[in-house]
């Protein structure tokens, strides 16, 4: 259900006034009768909220672009500055430009690289998720061993990753090059630039837009379910799904931020095997969906509601 922007009281599909604070509601839902109970229902709902009976007429989000089956689709993101975090945890971040895929990473996508199918909700089209943060990096080095490209992770002198156990204390060795022409997890500071919208940011408190139903699938519309990608707005850089749906991966260990001004941070090395997560999930309310909330789980944790997107660094010419 919608609810009243006012109180935050849920809203009775077509009424015009919230039942609980009389604020008047400027765009009603749309509605229509229930087949069953004929009871008025938001004509995009899939269930009817008083008994429970199918929409049939529903008609599910048309999805805008194509998405490749193989490889991720990556857009070019120029770098710049700008203040990462809010409140007293806001600080100036610098980075160079690098590219990031267009959408989280597909199950048909991690399949052609690592010839698998671990997510619970099952579909071509879906993020992938129940995969860990050990997972997420093979799936890099897989893909850039594959292109022909520069892995970016490496333990010792070894970057085939795939044989060794996500659990093995050898992973508190993983060293990233950054410079590498590969495939690897943004850093926390890349995936909140790209998702505040990079040089065009506009200030939107999720990804795209202030109204979260527009970009993201949440605990509010998601029917506790992910969702193919790319089927809401996508923000002012053409990412698509970066708040909602599935959270993501990123590399940095989770710790405090430090205030002083950073030029393309990684994150600290901790060796607590915990790392970040960002932009929330179906699961998830509004707030955890904003482009600055941050969370944080065990290397090894697996969830229906995570997964990962990726990113190449550009190289730099030489001053």
């Amino acid at each position: 259900m919608t609810n009243c922007l006012k109180c935050g009281a849920s809203l009775i599909p077509g009424a015009r006034f919230c039942s609980n604070c009389g604020s008047q509601i400027e765009k009603p839902i749309p509605v229509k009768p229930c087949p069953k109970c004929l009871s008025g229902i938001d004509v995009n709902a899939l269930y009817c909220p008083w008994c429970g009976t199918k929409n049939e007429t529903h008609e599910k989000p048309k999805r805008t672009i194509e998405i490749s089956s193989t490889i991720p689709d990556m857009i070019n993101i120029d770098g710049g500055s700008f203040f990462m975090g809010t409140g007293e945890l806001s600080h100036t971040v610098e980075l160079t430009s690098f590219k990031m895929s267009k959408a989280p990473i597909t199950q048909a996508q991690y399949k052609y690289v690592r010839n698998l199918t671990p997510s619970k909700f099952q579909g071509d089209d879906l993020p992938v998720e129940m995969v860990d943060w050990c997972d997420a990096v093979i799936y890099c080095n897989t893909l850039s061993l594959m292109m022909r490209l520069t892995p970016c992770y490496s333990i010792g002198n070894t970057t085939d990753l795939s044989q060794l156990s996500n659990t093995s204390p050898v992973w508190k060795r993983l060293t990233c090059n950054f410079l590498a022409t590969g495939f690897r997890l943004p850093t926390e500071a890349e995936w909140e630039y790209a998702a505040r919208g990079g040089k065009k940011k506009s200030g939107s408190l999720y990804a795209g837009s202030d109204n979260i139903d527009e970009v993201a699938w949440y605990g509010e519309n998601a029917m506790i379910a992910s969702h193919p990608v790319c089927e809401k707005k996508p923000n002012a850089l053409g990412l698509y799904d970066m708040c909602g749906n599935v959270a993501e991966w990123v590399f940095d260990e989770y710790s405090e931020y430090e205030k002083q001004k950073q030029i393309n941070p990684h994150g600290p090395s901790l060796m607590k095997n915990v790392h970040v997560k960002r932009g929330g999930s179906w699961l998830d309310d509004a707030e955890q969906c904003n482009v600055f909330f941050r969370s944080s789980s065990v290397q090894v944790g697996k969830s229906s509601n995570l997964g990962f997107r990726v990113c190449c660094s550009i190289a730099q010419p030489v001053v």
